[in-house]
């Protein structure tokens, strides 16, 4: 088994200048300790990932162990995608959703150990505006705030995240959309607008509990919502799985997505900012088209 593995040395909420190194270290102790002699390979810049992913594959790797968030995720899977060489996850991110929803164990040693270990299965990636994605887009508030905390303006870390949803929350208006899913056609006045591969965002918040990774479809969820205050009051549900019963909330489910709207659309692949300039976006599913150890 040839192992290259992927470090973001600031994914999470870490501020220590050697966490690149640490990380590298603690990946060589335990794979070696388990027979394997990896390639060990730390990102420097954004998109460095993508691109130190896909050189692991032309040099032979036969198995690209990601560590980092749901960002660094998709900058890794979106190099493996469509190949024969499979992606396993060491989460270290902030919410780690696409590794949660796919059994990935938290704890570092463990989920190295689980890269090694796991069988191969197939999963499904979405595609939003020409961009893959492995776990969730979306274009309505949890893209405003995406696209606001990735300007740096109201502070960094967990805290800053915190402040800005409730800050944002109390100004966000929901937007008129155009919602077109195969056949399906509604204009929703829409608070939420998210295409799910996988059922959460992350930390156990499920905004698509039903979602699959596997089932060659994407999960629309539409959420309308009259207040600030009604939006708050549902939170409790994306814990326990309940969020579909959510006044105003519905989810239809496709092969194709279009969505449209009267001014410029806001979007977040995998929790990532993503600029757009365009009033109306495609969405589609690619059935199996990246590998994953899990």
């Amino acid at each position: 088994m040839r192992v290259a593995v992927i470090i973001n040395p600031v994914s999470g909420f870490t501020l220590r200048r050697d966490t690149g190194r640490r990380r590298a270290e603690q990946a060589m102790d335990v794979l070696v300790g388990c027979g394997v002699r990896p390639e060990v390979l730390v990102s420097e810049r954004a998109g460095h990932l993508f691109e130190l992913a896909r050189g692991a594959v032309e040099r032979g790797a036969t198995r690209v162990i990601a560590w980092g968030g749901d960002g660094s995720i998709n900058e890794v899977s979106r190099a493996l995608a469509f190949t024969s060489t499979p992606m396993a996850i060491v989460p270290a991110g902030s919410g780690n959703g696409l590794a949660r929803a796919l059994g990935v164990p938290m704890r570092t040693t463990a989920a190295l150990h689980t890269a090694l270990s796991s069988a191969v299965h197939p999963i499904d990636l979405g595609e939003i505006d020409k961009r893959l994605f492995a776990n969730i887009a979306g274009v309505g508030f949890d893209a405003h705030v995406a696209h606001a905390f990735n300007s740096g303006s109201r502070g960094r870390g967990l805290q800053g995240y915190a402040r800005l949803v409730t800050s944002e929350l109390f100004t966000y208006r929901p937007r008129q959309y155009r919602l077109r899913v195969d056949q399906a056609e509604t204009n929703p006045k829409a608070f939420l607008l998210t295409i799910a591969n996988g059922p959460q965002w992350g930390n156990g918040a499920r905004i698509a509990p039903d979602a699959r990774l596997d089932d060659g479809l994407l999960d629309v969820v539409i959420a309308e919502t009259s207040s600030a205050l009604q939006a708050v009051t549902q939170v409790p549900r994306l814990f326990t799985g309940t969020i579909m019963q959510a006044r105003g909330v519905s989810l239809v489910r496709g092969r194709h997505v279009s969505i449209e709207a009267n001014e410029p659309l806001c979007l977040h692949v995998d929790g990532e900012a993503v600029p757009v300039d365009s009033t109306r976006l495609e969405a589609r599913v690619h059935p199996g088209a990246l590998l994953v150890c899990a």
